[in-house]
């Protein structure tokens, strides 16, 4: 195991890139990035950096030398054989071969393509622009690479012996954290942390610690998994992920009228099912209002294995969530829940307590286990902050999200107001973004 503590201090070290593999990504993109490959190839789309918590000003921390030679870096990458491998043959979801030959052949020639980077008003405005099969890679990586460097402006100047006592505080906080769920009946948790984790060694460290804490799944324990593909590959555990909100808001950027809009929220997972089954069979109802997509969506989504809860009031949610099952004619019980927003202990616990046995429950855990160095430096200086990458346009047309939570909401004000009134969204109670 790797001593973080030196190696931070060390960490101009070429040994330490941030980004150190194509797949040093989460599992959901590489999922798809196939499913775009093969239905929407040739769309253009350009994805931009937003930084939601706008008093941690990034430009003024991060030197930008630093940031683009870290970006340029990434964009050298490719796929080496032995990841090449892993992906052509290893069993994800209990499927061999998820990725086809003809994705995997145009995978293995990707480079990343250009990147554009300015400062404005202390931020950095970062975008990326291309065929959208190519350019929706940038995402992980680019996110990746802004936290961890915020990490590393604030932990340059601390010396040997603090940093150890920093990373033994963090390390204890997780095992504390780790310590309370374990025995706790049911539970299924997964990391799900490496979009704005504190560093790759830490998230490294903190999937080691939910394995042997928690114990992994196909040994009876509660650790189902990570969504960090290079790190499922080095520790052979289980990838995990499923799809994002990216692809409904580029199908409906793409739609010609109201009522093509209407439906692309539909269409996208009209072009999943046909690719996969089983547990990837997986709703991500919100990006336009969970309960209007659930009333208006069509019968054989009923039958799906499951749904995501990415926003909005998480116990709401699933209860709405429950109700449209059984007016569908399907057991509650047999179906998935996966929750994915903002999680804590004290909220897994309290959604594990409240639903377990009226749904199967699982748990991505995010930010807050991979990330939470909160109150351990001077001024919060490591606090978590929501920083997200984002399709903003699909072929010269902005895209749009509206969110069960209105402060996760993006999009010009006119296509906003236009998205409300095509999917029938009303009043809406914006919660604190945290993460």
């Amino acid at each position: 195991m790797a001593d973080i503590a030196t190696r931070v201090y060390n960490h101009k070290w070429k040994i330490d890139p941030i980004v150190r593999s194509l797949i040093d990504t989460d599992f959901y993109k590489l999922l798809m990035c196939q499913s775009v490959f093969r239905n929407k190839p040739d769309t253009t789309v350009a994805f931009s950096l937003i930084n939601r918590t706008k008093s941690i000003r990034l430009a003024d921390l991060v030197d930008e030398g630093e940031l683009r030679e870290q970006l340029d870096h990434v964009r050298g990458l490719s796929l080496t054989r032995g990841e090449s491998t892993w992906l052509r043959g290893n069993t994800f979801y209990g499927k061999r071969q998820m990725f086809r030959p003809d994705f995997m052949e145009w995978f293995e020639g990707l480079r990343l393509p250009p990147y554009h980077l300015e400062k404005r008003d202390g931020q950095y405005e970062l975008t990326f622009e291309g065929r959208w099969p190519e350019v929706m890679m940038w995402e992980i990586p680019a996110l990746a690479v802004l936290m961890e460097l915020r990490s590393r402006a604030v932990l340059k100047d601390m010396g040997r012996f603090e940093l150890q006592v920093l990373y033994a505080r963090a390390m204890t906080r997780v095992w504390e954290k780790i310590d309370r769920m374990r025995g706790v009946k049911g539970l299924r948790i997964a990391d799900f942390g490496t979009r704005r984790r504190h560093s790759f060694l830490w998230q490294d460290w903190c999937v080691q610690a939910m394995s042997e804490g928690l114990g992994n799944l196909d040994r009876g324990g509660a650790f189902t998994g990570t969504s960090n593909c290079l790190i499922a590959q080095r520790r052979d555990i289980e990838a995990i992920g499923t799809n994002a909100h990216e692809l409904p808001m580029v199908y409906a950027a793409l739609a010609d009228s109201d009522e093509a809009l209407r439906q692309a929220p539909y269409r996208v997972l009209a072009d999943w099912q046909e690719e996969h089954d089983g547990n990837l069979r997986i709703i991500l109802p919100d990006t336009y209002g969970t309960a209007g997509f659930l009333e208006h969506a069509p019968d054989w989504l009923a039958g799906w294995t499951g749904i995501r809860i990415d926003s909005g009031d998480p116990a709401e949610g699933v209860e709405t969530a429950i109700r449209w099952w059984q007016s569908r004619g399907e057991d509650p019980r047999k179906k998935l829940v996966i929750f994915s927003d903002g999680l804590d202990v004290d909220k897994i616990l309290e959604l594990q307590a409240r639903f377990v046995g009226r749904v199967k429950v699982s748990f991505g855990w995010g930010t807050l286990l991979t990330n939470d160095f909160r109150g351990l430096v001077a001024g919060d200086g490591l606090a978590p902050f929501s920083l997200v990458c984002k399709a903003v346009s699909a072929n010269g047309r902005p895209t749009v999200k509206l969110s069960d939570n209105p402060a996760k909401a993006m999009g010009p004000a006119d296509q906003v107001a236009r998205y409300k009134r095509v999917f029938g969204v009303g009043e809406q109670t914006a919660q604190e973004v945290l993460v």
